[in-house]
């Protein structure tokens, strides 16, 4: 009797994926992104049973388990855009990530093996396999400010739904359906802080952060009573949570809310407490929170989560152009000496509004521009109100960038002017005991004070005079105090200033 063609050609096909696996253990390159991809395609063609498929898929989500968290280190210290060769692995890889996903989807309607020594497993665990390769893919296009692939937020409300469907008829697996659930929450607390608006470092600092306060959040089907920290999610559409004050969810959809007053509250307490001087020990918090820039993150975590704001002007299309400097050292050059400007790029603003800008890149260097830091914009010849100079201080507030030779940034205005100026810093001999700085002259009503600018963690005591070198045709030496914090940033610091008075 002749053997079975299909079986002998399914057994040689999973032993070539277990020989490929054997000779790719331990590496993590992305090199190897494609032939994961093609031992995944192998297995959807081989006919096994679907305990033996799980087993053979749990060895690829292994592999690319180890693959994936590899690049995050490397992915935190990419500039935008990231560079096309990186751009096409890091594309694979969340293709990668998206086929493993619908293929375990795909065990969960395959029927049972025969063979009643093979005890089925639960469908929470496939599901929450599923789930964390969703979520990867989708942490790593936050990390390079690119979109999803489509479907992909529609598949992870698929298997947050069904998750929850399961977990209402299987009470044994509630300890899976928790764990799916605190991911799914995490994901969208994520995309709720507008990931775009932070840097990769911010985004890695937010991600263990809610790796122990995601647990504050939970999602219901009924709509909470009014408040500003609600958001909704239509499981039927491919997006990410809506703010309930921006936007309110269709009546005819089942909609999931969830609300973050006490995880704000939560981010405003350990921002009050490292103030006053507690350490992150004491509050159990990652090591970037004690930086300024961490500081800086917590206090807009509490306004992303707990009081999301509505746009305040609406935006008016515009295709002018426009050159940009950016980063603190570059702007102060510039100031000083705008007969001979540093290195600039040009860009052109795709709509305006009274407070900001958005704009494409057009030509230049973009390789030092990051979220947070401070540029100045002027527009081109007949674009530009001579009244308030031609150089708009701004900061960046988000970036995207959908491929390798597109960049977008949006940049809200700071000032329509700036002054260069030098803050005293004894203790910094590599410059001299002196730091540049940007002052900006008060704007009633908006700004009743003076703001100064200065690399991040130039002030370390609030209450220290700061004796500041000022260039205003001639040179000024003013005091002032650091009323209050207005941003921190991974790059900068803005503080409201007053003249100091005392004796």
């Amino acid at each position: 009797m002749s053997a079975d063609p299909s079986r002998d050609l399914a057994e040689k096909n999973v032993k070539a994926i277990l020989e490929w696996l054997a000779m790719a253990h331990g590496r993590t390159s992305l090199d190897d992104v494609e032939g994961l991809l093609a031992q995944l395609q192998s297995l959807r063609g081989t006919k096994v049973g679907v305990s033996q498929r799980l087993k053979v898929l749990d060895l690829l989500y292994s592999h690319a388990v180890h693959m994936t968290l590899a690049q995050f280190p490397g992915l935190h210290e990419m500039s935008l855009p990231i560079p096309r060769r990186l751009r096409q692995a890091v594309r694979s890889l969340q293709e990668l990530l998206e086929v493993l996903g619908q293929d375990y989807l795909a065990t969960l309607s395959m029927p049972a093996d025969n063979d009643v020594g093979n005890r089925p497993r639960s469908p929470q665990i496939t599901l929450r396999r599923i789930m964390h390769c969703l979520a990867w893919h989708l942490g790593i296009g936050f990390l390079v400010a690119s979109p999803p692939a489509p479907g992909i937020w529609l598949q992870l409300h698929s298997c947050y739904r069904n998750s929850r469907r399961l977990g209402s008829s299987d009470q044994a697996a509630g300890g899976e359906e928790r764990r799916i659930a605190q991911l799914y929450v995490s994901t969208m607390l994520v995309a709720a802080a507008q990931p775009a608006s932070f840097t990769s470092r911010e985004l890695e600092f937010i991600s263990s952060y809610l790796d122990s306060s995601a647990k504050a959040v939970d999602i219901r089907i009924e709509a909470p009573p009014a408040g500003e920290a609600i958001f909704w999610i239509d499981p039927t559409k491919d997006l990410p949570a809506q703010a309930l004050t921006r936007r309110s969810p269709p009546p005819e959809s089942e909609i999931y809310y969830f609300t973050c007053d006490t995880l704000a509250q939560s981010a405003a307490d350990h921002l009050a407490a490292l103030r006053r001087g507690a350490t992150i020990s004491e509050l159990g918090l990652p090591p970037f929170a004690g930086t300024s820039a961490g500081q800086g993150v917590l206090q807009r975590l509490c306004a992303l989560w707990g009081h999301p704001a509505k746009r305040k002007f609406s935006r008016r299309r515009q295709s002018y152009r426009a050159d940009l400097c950016n980063g603190l050292d570059r702007l102060w050059q510039l100031l000083r000496h705008p007969e001979q400007p540093p290195t600039t790029s040009e860009w052109m603003v795709i709509n305006e509004s009274p407070d900001g800008y958005s704009m494409m890149h057009v030509s230049g260097p973009t390789e030092r521009l990051r979220v947070g830091d401070v540029v100045a914009v002027h527009p081109h010849e007949g674009h530009i109100d001579t009244d308030h100079g031609p150089w708009h201080i701004c900061i960046v507030r988000w970036a995207i960038s959908e491929n390798p030779a597109h960049i977008e940034i949006g940049l809200q205005v700071l000032s329509p002017r700036g002054m260069p100026a030098q803050i005293a810093a004894p203790h910094d001999s590599d410059r001299q005991g002196k730091r540049e700085a940007l002052l900006l002259p008060k704007l009633p009503p908006l700004r009743p004070l003076p703001a100064l600018i200065v690399p991040v963690g130039t002030v370390t005591d609030r209450d220290q005079k700061l004796i500041v070198l000022v260039e205003t045709g001639n040179f000024e030496i003013r005091e002032y105090r650091a009323m209050e914090v207005n941003e921190q940033t991974s790059s900068v610091e803005m503080f409201t200033v007053r003249p100091d008075e005392r004796l």
